[in-house]
């Protein structure tokens, strides 16, 4: 794993002391607004984080779906308010029906997630939701708050830089880096459906989506993922976006569904057993 340069260092450093010096610290809601990071740190930290995860996770090789998956995404980045970044996208060789991403572009598409939607526009509202983290920073912010703290502490009692890489895999096992308050969740929602609806695809998809997974946490919990068992969709977030679409000038031509989805499913190998 890369380790992490002085500019970092210096940038988390003097912030946090504008911070302190406007006598923010106490206050959470601020703090989880602010983000210390420049696009070129978050790449970077993201890349440090996607190694880290991927020791433990099984990278899916087929290309042919791997390539669909990567050309559905990039599309949808493309119609982004943060399209100034690369996007790096992967399958994940899992059956638990999730996707999640990392600051700075760094995108993940479980295989159970692909398998569970109907169409590709239900495929589209999830993956456009995580794109949307990366619009709105939400990875970058949580950083700040997880991270900035415990880098200025090192700092300030000159540990070694070793023990940076050590926080960040502490922060990647406890699962608190993708742990979003319910605004940043409800924020992506709406990144998702704008991006969607100026990609081309139906953004209904999203809500249909969401509603299948609410019967999903009901019936089968465990094979939801930690994004979604922790933050479920609620009817709330689901009547937001249908009223976000509503207000959409109308478009005969978005699309809900393609041939090459269908077959990008019908190629899935069949689901692993869950093991007991």
């Amino acid at each position: 794993m890369h380790t992490f340069h002085k500019p970092i260092q210096i940038t988390i450093y003097l912030t946090l002391l504008v911070i302190i010096a406007n006598g923010l610290i106490g206050c959470a809601g601020v703090l989880s607004e602010i983000n210390i990071f420049t696009d070129k740190e978050e790449i970077q930290l993201g890349k440090n984080f996607s190694q880290e995860l991927e020791k433990e996770l099984k990278i899916y090789q087929d290309p042919v779906v791997t390539t669909y998956i990567v050309e559905l995404g990039q599309r949808l980045a493309r119609h982004s308010r943060r399209k100034d970044i690369p996007y790096y996208i992967k399958v994940v060789d899992t059956e638990v029906v999730n996707a999640f991403a990392l600051p700075g572009g760094y995108l993940y598409v479980n295989l159970g997630l692909i398998r569970a939607s109907e169409n590709e526009s239900e495929l589209a509202g999830v993956m456009g939701h995580e794109i949307g983290h990366v619009v709105g920073k939400h990875g970058a912010k949580q950083l700040t708050k997880q991270l900035g703290f415990a880098a200025v502490a090192q700092l300030v009692l000159g540990k070694e830089q070793s023990q940076m890489e050590q926080l960040v895999a502490g922060i990647v096992a406890t699962g608190t880096l993708m742990k979003y308050s319910r605004d940043a969740e409800r924020e992506a929602d709406g990144y998702a459906v704008e991006e969607m609806y100026a990609a081309g695809i139906d953004p209904e998809g999203m809500a249909a989506f969401f509603e299948k997974l609410l019967k999903l946490q009901k019936t089968q919990p465990s094979q939801l993922g930690q994004m979604f068992s922790t933050h479920p969709p609620t009817g709330e977030r689901i009547a937001n976006v249908r009223a976000q679409i509503a207000k959409l000038p109308r478009k005969s031509n978005l699309r809900k569904d393609s041939p090459r989805f269908q077959q990008i499913k019908k190629r899935l190998p069949p689901p692993k057993k869950p093991q007991k």
